[in-house]
């Protein structure tokens, strides 16, 4: 088949590679169809590394796609060749203690896609992952917007983990695809108000015409005063989404006492700071959110009542020959792109 493979930083290429292969009798072999280029794909593209997962070339990053079941092993039961599916990216091993816990997506032994040292990612033409990974989705959804239910799903758990969304002032600061993620799921929820921010303008137009009462840039005006004049009480939760410290320091400004801090954004740095007698005053409450845990479905389940409707953030699709491109689009924040969607054909 052909793939997409990191062969260094900033450079890829399209290769030709030993098909997946059927080995467990839960295994799907899938046809991919779409791919989303995630952040975190990029931020392997251009360091080579997030944190300690370190990249070892050549390496195929992805884990946002959908695709079509070819094939499938003896002990599949509710997939047959043909059906559609949006792929969850985690496999856990279902026998740790976080598993046991519910916590699957914290397993010990957690492998996910396009995750070095882990499993190869899903650029390419064929796949192959368990089925408890593979859901349906109906005739009439692309294969692109079932590729964004993955980021979908990380917004979803995090509204879920955050606080009760029915009237809630909630601020967003970070307005790429896990923001939008993030507010679409909170405005279905109940949310009362949503503020964003994001120093790129066309996002936070998106952003007010589908649903924030306001947008902001943080590059050029004072966010926490201007929120403040408009909420004096300040907001319940605010979802940090964008990984950067003077985003933090501004969410702990906005935050009334009492609020939710909900740190998502992959930062490119050791450590954050903060306020101890900000934090302590407001008795502020701070919780990452890593990935998502079995909010696939729900996330499908919006999209299919048509209570949300996330196909407007692909602002960019690609052929497979072109990943690089789409890369270098997102990296660099070129041409008011949001998604950049791979289609393979």
């Amino acid at each position: 088949m052909r793939a997409v493979q990191l062969t260094g930083i900033r450079q890829m290429a399209l290769r030709t590679v030993p098909d997946p292969l059927i080995r467990r009798a839960d295994d799907v072999l899938l046809r991919v169809r779409a791919v989303g280029v995630c952040g975190s794909d990029v931020h392997y593209y251009t360091t080579g590394r997030i944190g300690s997962q370190v990249v070892s070339y050549p390496f195929a990053v992805g884990h946002e796609a959908a695709g079509v079941v070819e094939a499938i092993g003896p002990g599949v039961r509710h997939l047959k060749p043909g059906d559609r599916v949006a792929i969850d990216p985690p496999v856990s091993c279902h026998t740790c203690d976080q598993c046991r816990a519910g916590r699957e997506h914290t397993c010990r032994n957690l492998k996910y896609l396009g995750c070095p040292g882990q499993l190869e990612g899903c650029l390419g033409e064929l796949l192959v992952m368990p089925e408890e990974c593979c859901f349906p989705i109906p005739d009439t959804m692309t294969f692109a917007d079932a590729a964004l239910i993955e980021p979908l799903s990380i917004g979803v758990y995090a509204v879920q983990q955050s606080i009760p969304m029915p009237g809630a002032k909630v601020g967003i600061l970070g307005m790429g695809p896990i923001g939008f993620s993030v507010m679409l799921p909170a405005l279905a929820a109940g949310a009362a108000a949503v503020y964003v921010t994001d120093p790129i303008q066309r996002r936070g137009d998106l952003a007010r015409a589908h649903g924030a009462c306001w947008a902001g840039n943080p590059e050029q005006t004072d966010i926490v005063v201007e929120i403040a004049q408009r909420e004096p009480l300040l907001l319940d939760v605010v979802f940090e989404c964008c990984g950067q410290q003077s985003a933090l320091d501004q969410a702990m400004a906005l935050l009334k006492p009492g609020g939710k801090l909900m740190l998502i954004g992959i930062p490119e740095f050791e450590r954050y700071s903060f306020s101890a007698e900000t934090g302590r005053r407001r008795e502020l409450c701070l919780q990452h959110v890593r990935r998502q845990n079995a909010c696939v479905q729900p996330a499908l389940d919006l999209v299919t009542s048509g209570k949300v409707a996330p196909g407007f953030m692909i602002t960019h699709t690609y052929p497979l020959a072109r990943t690089q491109e789409a890369f270098d689009l997102v990296a660099g924040y070129a041409d008011g792109v949001l998604k950049a969607m791979v289609q393979v054909d």
